[in-house]
């Protein structure tokens, strides 16, 4: 990881900024490829600084920038300005390294970020972002994938071939179901490493996956990775959703066996941990058989 931005990213968020910044920090974690700093802006003040370095973290920025550039809330971390660049697009937020990043889950943590989640529900979207059914239907249709190639899914070793040949035609007749649309603002991508809790409530960050949908899909998502963490299990925050767990088990039955793609080796991990509680979510909402891990 570079230790000191480009030129071009210094300056960009000099303008932003009003003035040069300084005493620039890398940040780690996370599981972006986006270039990410704190630095000192005005008055003594620590900013966050997230510069595109690919095409495709540059196309992330733009699409996070939409809901910045309209959307008001607690939920949001305050916004100091942006260069749009097409190439090299640089976003400037408030620093959050004062907060604290779960896990470890502590007591009232998860009624945070529900209060965060319903807030950001109650939102009203901007039009210029997707629609959930008409951008996303493909990435919840997962188990049409592996119901097309079983192989990246069973060398996970979660489930046998035998009970997935079993349980493909339920699972897929619920994700087909699952109800994607609606006039809610989601994240869509709600996971610890996107949650900063300060003052009792939780502010979300890396909104490039906003779209307008239901608003139960953000617990849908939220669910396997808040459960591997060591909090509730997803029938906790979602009661009665087996059509949602179906679907999102399914994104990440499809994806997490798969090549990395270019992306970190720990992308598929993390896939491949939250599909270990989202599969058996699945298959206790949909009454199936509980899947066997078998050796890998």
């Amino acid at each position: 990881m570079d230790s000191s931005p480009t030129p071009e990213v210094a300056a960009a968020a000099a303008r932003i900024s009003g003035e040069p910044l300084t005493d620039w920090l890398p940040v780690s974690g996370g599981y972006t490829a986006a270039a990410r700093f704190t630095a000192l802006g005005p008055g003594g003040r620590r900013v966050f600084v997230k510069a595109g370095t690919t095409a495709e973290t540059c196309a992330a920025l733009h699409e996070e920038w939409r809901v910045y550039a309209v959307v008001r809330g607690p939920f949001l971390a305050e916004v100091v300005g942006f260069d749009p660049s097409p190439t090299a697009p640089v976003l400037v937020l408030e620093d959050l390294s004062s907060a604290r990043w779960p896990p470890p889950w502590r007591r009232g943590d998860v009624e945070a970020v529900q209060r965060a989640l319903a807030a950001i529900a109650r939102s009203t979207p901007t039009a210029a972002l997707p629609e959930a059914e008409a951008s996303y239907r493909a990435d919840f249709s997962g188990w049409a994938v592996v119901a097309q190639d079983h192989a990246p899914f069973l060398s996970l070793g979660l489930a046998s071939a035998a009970w997935l040949e079993r349980a493909l035609p339920t699972l897929l007749r619920a994700e087909q179901a699952a109800v994607l649309s609606g006039p809610a603002l989601l994240h869509l991508d709600v996971r610890s490493d996107n949650i900063a809790l300060r003052g009792g409530e939780a502010v979300l960050l890396d909104w490039n996956w906003a779209c307008r949908g239901n608003p139960d899909l953000d617990l849908a998502c939220w669910a396997p990775s808040l459960a591997m963490e060591g909090g509730p299990k997803p029938e906790e925050l979602l009661s009665r959703a087996p059509e949602l767990a179906a679907a999102v088990s399914g994104f990440f039955g499809s994806k997490a066996g798969m090549p990395p793609e270019g992306r970190p080796l720990r992308v598929r991990d993390l896939q491949r941990r939250q599909l270990g509680e989202a599969l058996p979510w699945a298959a206790r909402a949909l009454g199936l058989t509980p899947p066997q891990a078998v050796g890998r």
